[in-house]
């Protein structure tokens, strides 16, 4: 059973922080993102890979640049999977890639829900419930400079309403991460290649710096892969692709001290697949058949932010613009079903285009005060948002409007060592069908107040305590349109979360050995989802679940010493039921697996890296439910920095995934699309 193992481990845990923050005092190295809310806590620069979370009660992980590239990752979604608690769901191509959070997000039927946010220089990216596509994270990973995952639905009040399963936050570059922040030019090239699949990638930088007031950079990233294979050799169908992305970034500062900058920033992922599956979470086109889709996904953002040299005053405008276009066209004669009586239907589903917009403008203000005893790190914000899709009934996905608007406030409390934060959001919906509904109404109107509250203690010698509570409500989507009695009911009704969360963390040095670093963080999370109209039971359609329990343990530790050795350690251990309204229970069907990744590393200065990374999971079943074995995968990584010469400026890379070529289905994948096979892989990147 899954609580005493839970006990045991919380006790281990313990202990092993205690101990040593027992017995030292703690010297820090902190480092906190500039304009964050200090609710997000410090980020502790660690002595390997990823740097982790510390001094708050949120779950927060952040993939930096460098983790990025030494990734050499396809999507962002195979960037995030290392994280505790995160599966990816059918990822080995851009269109099915799925996100999926502590078991909420993307699952078996559709690549995304409104349980997990995904932001993208704070717009508002992804779909709702688009029917077989995973297109939550349709774009390239080599555009970003970091992406930031916040788990659970304590760190969420700034970002949206109904966010069980987290944040996806992804930052894309800057121009002064060419130029060393001074004027000039500046840039990159990187030349990818990978074994299986034939895999080729181009990513160009081009940055401008005429002042240090204005900063100018463009990125074309072209990548393109053929079907991979499996472990047993064979083919994985449907997972080719081709996709052109490019960036285009302005910033200009200007005002007294500089306290102004307007920063605009597009980016654009476009694949035009020819004769390949309609179903993404498929590999062999089954009865939908294949088809001709062109996906277009662009974001734009424009950013004023006013910092003057005031506590009080650090303003952000932020006004975004998300779209996503994808066109079908049915491929005659691929479909099983083809001239039988069912057929009609299925190809009007199957030549029915999407498109879905956002825009969205948000307004908040970071304020530093006192007030007697208290200190406040506080943020308030205002936001308004239009979501339009078009109608697509055919392939039940009703088009729309929903219109909303939210007030939020996160208060970072600090007293002595203990810090306290309340964080509240209002929000209200209207979401208006693009088809008249009658003899129902074309619009429903409905708010939700919603909150949490998160306490953490500082023993000051590098350990701290911390626990949190947060209730969040998601309201109708568009996607809950209709005139049937099952839609009427959803569109009536907000899907309601509790979670709870509760941890310990401990940073310290000269912890082992000399002038080594040790940061350890683990946490336990559970969280309750009722009145639910995502979920239907299993085999009755139209019929949704009672509720939905999940809890889990989340572990990540991070040590390294002087000679440069160093090992990266993340798990997530879960259990989950849902239940029927009948009063029977089952597992939950997209409850996140049991995982470790362990990375063990050693680094000669700057100039070469070389890692070794073990994934296991256990307790894994596919899209079906069927329980899969466990798998255990190891993966080869080597970094090399020349300085000498022509060759300064030059990293080669060079990687080995799936070493020993096992053959594995992964968790929540359809039974029919394996994981990758033995990959090599090498980049080539010149930085002038």
């Amino acid at each position: 059973m899954l609580t005493p193992l839970l006990r045991g481990t919380t006790a281990l845990v313990c202990l092993s922080l205690a101990a040593p923050a027992l017995a030292q005092d703690l010297t820090q190295d902190l480092t906190q993102d500039e304009g964050t809310p200090g609710f997000l806590g410090t980020l502790i620069l660690t002595g390997g890979k990823r740097d982790l979370s510390f001094g708050t009660a949120l779950a927060r992980t952040v993939v930096g640049e460098e983790e990025i590239a030494d990734r050499q990752a396809s999507t962002v979604a195979q960037v995030i999977d290392s994280i505790p608690g995160v599966t990816l769901v059918n990822g080995t191509t851009p269109q099915g890639s799925g996100i999926n959070i502590r078991g909420f997000g993307a699952n078996t039927t559709y690549g995304s829900d409104q349980k997990i946010a995904v932001l993208v220089d704070g717009a508002t990216v992804g779909s709702e419930e688009l029917y077989r596509i995973g297109t939550q994270l349709f774009t390239d990973p080599l555009l970003y400079r970091q992406v930031e995952v916040l788990r659970g639905t304590i760190g969420s009040f700034a970002y949206g309403s109904g966010i069980v399963g987290g944040v996806v936050k992804l930052e894309t570059k800057d121009a002064s991460d060419f130029t060393g922040g001074v004027p000039g030019f500046g840039g990159s090239q990187t030349f990818e290649y990978s074994s299986n699949g034939d895999g080729k990638v181009s990513s160009t930088n081009l940055a401008w710096m005429p002042t240090t007031r204005a900063e100018f950079l463009l990125n074309y990233s072209f990548r393109d892969q053929n079907d991979l294979q499996s472990g047993d050799g064979a083919v994985i169908g449907n997972s080719a692709f081709q996709t052109p992305s490019y960036l285009a970034k302005v910033k200009f500062t200007f005002g007294q001290d500089d306290a102004q900058s307007l920063t605009f920033s597009q980016s654009r992922t476009v694949a035009d697949d020819k004769d390949v599956p309609y179903d993404q979470f498929d590999t062999t086109g089954g009865s939908f058949g294949n088809v001709d889709r062109l996906t277009d996904t662009a974001q734009s953002v424009l950013e004023y932010r006013y910092n003057p040299a005031s506590a009080l005053i650090d303003l952000r405008a932020n006004l975004s613009y998300a779209d996503q276009i994808i066109e079908y066209d049915y491929v005659p004669g691929s479909s099983p079903l083809e001239g039988t009586p069912t057929f009609p239907f299925l190809l009007d589903t199957v030549n029915a285009d999407q498109r879905y917009e956002t825009t969205k403008l948000t307004l908040t203000n970071r304020a530093l005060f006192q007030t007697g005893m208290l200190s406040h790190d506080m943020l308030a914000g205002f936001e308004v948002q239009r979501r339009e899709r078009a109608d697509n009934t055919a392939a039940g996905a009703p088009g729309g409007r929903d219109d909303r608007y939210a007030l939020f406030v996160v208060d970072e409390m600090t007293v002595g060592r203990f810090t306290i934060t309340p964080a509240l959001r209002y929000e209200n919906s209207r979401i208006t069908s693009a088809l008249p509904l009658a003899p129902e109404p074309d619009s429903y109107q409905k708010d939700a107040l919603m909150g949490g509250l998160a306490l953490a203690y500082d023993f000051g010698n590098g350990l701290s305590v911390f626990g949190s509570a947060a209730y969040t409500e998601g309201l109708p989507i568009i996607d809950d349109l209709g005139t049937s009695p099952t839609a009427q009911r959803r569109i009536a009704t907000a899907e309601k979360s509790h979670t709870l969360e509760f941890g310990a963390a401990y940073t310290g040095t000269d912890v082992f050995a000399p002038e080594d670093s040790f940061t350890i963080r683990g946490n336990l999370y559970a969280t309750k989802l009722r009145d639910i109209t995502s979920y239907t039971v299993a085999g009755a359609t139209g019929t949704e679940l009672d509720h939905v329990e999940s809890r889990g343990f989340e572990l990540e530790a991070s040590y390294g010493m002087a000679s440069g050795f160093y090992a990266d350690f993340s798990g997530h251990l879960g259990q989950g039921t849902e239940y029927n309204p009948d009063g029977t229970s089952t597992v939950w069907r997209n409850l996140a697996a049991d995982r470790v990744h362990l990375t063990l590393g050693k680094r000669w200065n700057d100039d070469f890296d070389l890692s070794w990374e073990i994934v296991h999971s256990a307790d894994q079943r596919d899209a079906l439910g069927a329980d899969l074995p466990n798998s255990t995968a190891h993966n080869l990584r080597a970094t090399w920095r020349p300085d000498q010469g022509w060759l300064d400026g030059t990293e080669v890379r060079f990687g080995v995934e799936n070493v020993f070529d096992r053959d594995y289905v992964g968790h929540l994948s359809s039974p029919s699309r394996k994981a990758p096979g033995r990959t090599f892989k090498v980049s080539l990147t010149k930085s002038f």
